[in-house]
């Protein structure tokens, strides 16, 4: 029995996938042990990283291939905004920067927009990511911090989609139905594995500014 890519995929980055999992920020968070000021700056970097991976969805739109996964209903831009506007209050973009991890995850994001597989591999680790062991960091967000929705966790709602569970199907179905050959696929596969890693980075630089701040 052939194996399908979306498994093929997942088999091939899940040991990328823990360790970005395992990294110390999120282990930190998840703890209870950060201010809402500390976890608001993980929510700043997923800003700029969604204004990137959001705006080559649009550019994207209508392209045969990756257009396919263009959803937007997926956009988060308008939910981080309210996070943000929740932890840091109404001057909230004057207290936010990108660091220089997410600089590097938006330089790639934009580097492989005009290739579909490079597109789909990043919107792939981002987005079932959220859909996955990102409704399990809602739920402890909403414990530690109280937050209800409308702000603080918003990035973790996907009201409009419905069915997660459904989604993601849909969404992995869409994956096996790519025509690809035995190299795009391995090129598609090591480009998830680059993007855990920058996302990883991502994660790493927070807690040395966390560690650093102490």
């Amino acid at each position: 029995m052939t194996t399908s890519f979306s498994e093929t995929l997942r088999n091939a980055t899940w040991g990328d996938h823990q360790s970005a999992e395992s990294e110390g920020y999120l282990t930190e968070l998840m703890g209870g042990r950060l201010s809402e000021h500390e976890y608001g700056e993980m929510v700043a970097q997923h800003y700029f990283a969604y204004l990137a991976l959001d705006g080559v969805s649009r550019q994207l739109a209508d392209h045969p291939v990756a257009g396919r996964f263009v959803f937007p209903e997926l956009y988060r831009e308008p939910a981080l905004e309210r996070d943000l506007s929740t932890i840091y209050g109404p001057g909230w973009r004057d207290r936010i920067a990108p660091s220089t991890s997410t600089g590097a995850l938006v330089a790639r994001i934009r580097q492989v927009a005009d290739w579909p597989g490079g597109y789909i591999a990043h919107h792939y680790t981002r987005y079932l990511g959220d859909l996955s062991g990102g409704q399990f960091i809602r739920m402890e967000l909403q414990k530690i911090y109280g937050y209800a929705k409308g702000g603080g966790v918003d990035f973790y709602i996907f009201d409009e989609l419905g069915s997660l569970p459904r989604f993601k199907n849909e969404y992995r179905a869409r994956l096996d139905a790519l025509e690809l050959d035995e190299r795009e696929r391995q090129r598609i596969i090591r480009e998830v594995k680059l993007a855990y890693q920058l996302n990883t980075e991502v994660l790493t630089e927070l807690m040395h500014v966390v560690k650093t701040a102490a």
